[in-house]
């Protein structure tokens, strides 16, 4: 049996550190992700069962449905996820930009959204398209409020325009604080303040763990969201507690971290050294670490050298157009019963 290194020797500053972890982050492994699918199946590798959090999944032709339930104090702690539903759908095929698969996805999209809504028909929805329109990965949110069927105006100066199966829902992009100097939450909850919806509906871009999942896929959460926070940017979230409605997120992760990606890519080589090299020394070393500790290693290594990016593929551009046609049907369809796909599809061309 081969001697295990104390953890020191092998890395000094991270064995230092982790004496002050907090309990939270002790109990989770989540660098950089927003997406719950992603944290839940991070700390399942420390436990089969994680307490308090359940997950089902659905296959639609193409399309993955996951539902995790974050259930008590317990599970959020596990997962460093807010208390609720979420609901990922994953789409390989999208990168390729295959209107069928995108069809299918925007009916899924509505469906699992209306399972959501709970809201009734005559209630008030603001949509609150979230990031920075000048910057392409972040540009998700105002992108989807430019293609919404916006009919608060309609109801207020034409009552009779409408007619049955129609909410009334208005929109907003707030910008982000580098551009306005105001919180997006300030801004936000002082539209609150003067529309009075019952419901919030936010969309933002996201960070993923896995670079599988950038541009392939959409969660929508009933839990709330805070913006910028799969980027390190922690600002006021937008949830029931500091609006006081309820509010669903919807989100699509077009980013990864550098340390992630070369993370991953170190698990490949060592796995690869492991097949064809058995008992290699490299490998033997780093199997002493765990997933969290592997990661920390090199976070420590490329943040001094200002290396440690926020990535997005380079087909960005394209895919933000499409998803966020696709984001604005899928809403329009759930909001307004009445509207067919045809309708829907003709607002976001």
């Amino acid at each position: 049996m081969r001697q295990r290194l104390p953890l020191q020797q092998l890395w000094p500053s991270l064995h230092n550190r982790r004496a002050e972890e907090t309990e939270r982050q002790a109990d989770s492994y989540s660098p950089r992700t927003d997406l719950a699918v992603e944290a839940h199946a991070l700390a399942r590798q420390q436990v089969q069962q994680v307490p308090g959090v359940s997950e089902e999944t659905e296959e639609f032709e193409g399309i993955r449905v996951t539902r995790v339930h974050v259930q008590t104090a317990q599970g959020e702690r596990a997962l460093g996820k807010r208390r609720g539903h979420y609901v990922t759908l994953e789409i390989p095929g999208l990168r390729r930009r295959n209107p069928e698969l995108q069809q299918r996805v925007v009916e899924q999209f509505a469906k699992e959204f209306q399972a959501l809504l709970r809201m009734p028909e005559r209630g008030t929805v603001l949509v609150v398209g979230l990031g920075n329109a000048a910057v392409t990965p972040d540009a998700l949110g105002p992108k989807v409020v430019q293609r919404l069927f916006v009919t608060r105006h309609l109801f207020q100066y034409f009552p009779n325009l409408l007619g049955e199966g129609y909410r009334t829902v208005a929109a907003v992009s707030p910008g982000v604080l580098g551009v306005t100097g105001v919180e997006t939450s300030e801004i936000v909850l002082g539209i609150v303040e003067h529309v009075k919806p019952d419901l919030v509906v936010a969309v933002d871009a996201l960070a993923a763990r896995s670079l599988h999942r950038v541009n392939s896929t959409i969660q929508i959460a009933d839990s709330g969201i805070s913006p910028g926070s799969g980027v390190g940017n922690q600002r006021k979230a937008l949830d029931e507690e500091t609006l006081g409605c309820k509010v669903l997120a919807v989100g699509v992760p077009t980013v990864v971290d550098a340390a992630t990606i070369a993370n991953d890519a170190m698990e490949l080589i060592l796995n690869q050294l492991k097949r064809s090299v058995p008992g290699n020394g490299a490998s033997q070393i780093f199997d002493q670490f765990n997933p969290q500790e592997k990661w920390q290693m090199i976070r420590e290594v490329l943040e001094p050298l200002g290396n440690n990016l926020v990535v997005t593929p380079k087909e960005i551009d394209e895919f933000i157009d499409d998803v966020a046609g696709i984001v604005a049907q899928g809403l329009n369809l759930a909001l307004h019963p009445s509207m067919t796909m045809e309708e829907a599809s003709q607002l976001t061309r």
